[in-house]
């Protein structure tokens, strides 16, 4: 991997008042957060690079994934972790510095684990099906549903009421389950729908219930 803490200490030499934040010898007097600042480690075939305008690109066996992150919040990139700075105890760097930990951490993790969402149908008939590259879904409508997945992710239909969402992308894996669900989501009496493996849903008393009670 590429050793990126020289550009990184000529982009965040000052801060914007000019007070000093990094020096030459890499010391810190940045504040401590207990979420913030736990290094990620990097893990070998992993490759992380950050610019001067904060963007990082993390590349591993499962892809390559870049984002952008705000310029105040410095980001420490070594042959083997990688550390985020805050300049300040304010609340909005306190809050920022854990976002933008979580969020690198993600990206690792995702290039090289990836991330994978299973979605079950629950009904009579209701069953998932592949056209090509498309879902068709029966989920009790009048007509077929048809879903177009993601380019960046992978769908695996095991069997026509279980489906495996896959990405390195932890938010695009996350967004695209949601839709998913929310084309029939479980029903609120006897838990028909599409919803997520393992999700309990609370169902609620029948008119039965009700006069019994």
């Amino acid at each position: 991997m590429l050793d990126a803490e020289e550009s990184v200490e000529n982009c965040f030499a000052t801060s914007g008042d000019g007070e000093n934040v990094l020096s030459n010898k890499g010391k810190s007097r940045i504040a401590v957060g207990r979420v913030g600042s736990k290094p990620i480690p990097v893990p070998s075939g992993v490759t992380v690079l950050v610019d001067c305008e904060n963007r990082v690109s993390v590349e591993g066996p499962l892809g390559k994934l870049a984002q952008a992150f705000r310029p105040e919040i410095p980001i420490e990139i070594s042959s083997e972790e990688i550390r985020v700075l805050r300049p300040s105890d304010a609340p909005h760097h306190r809050a920022l510095h854990g976002l933008t930990r979580a969020l690198l951490n993600n990206m690792v993790v995702g290039v090289t684990e990836g991330y994978n969402r299973p979605l079950e149908l629950v009904g009579t008939g209701y069953r998932v099906q592949e056209s090509g590259r498309k879902l068709v879904f029966q989920v009790g409508y009048s007509h077929p549903v048809e879903v177009d997945p993601p380019e960046a992710l992978t769908v695996t239909v095991e069997s026509p009421i279980r489906l495996i969402i896959s990405g390195s992308d932890k938010q695009l894996v996350g967004q695209f389950a949601a839709n998913i669900r929310a084309i029939r989501p479980p029903d609120a009496y006897k838990g028909k729908g599409i919803r997520y493996a393992g999700e309990q849903i609370r169902l609620k008393p029948g008119k039965k219930a009700a006069r019994a009670a």
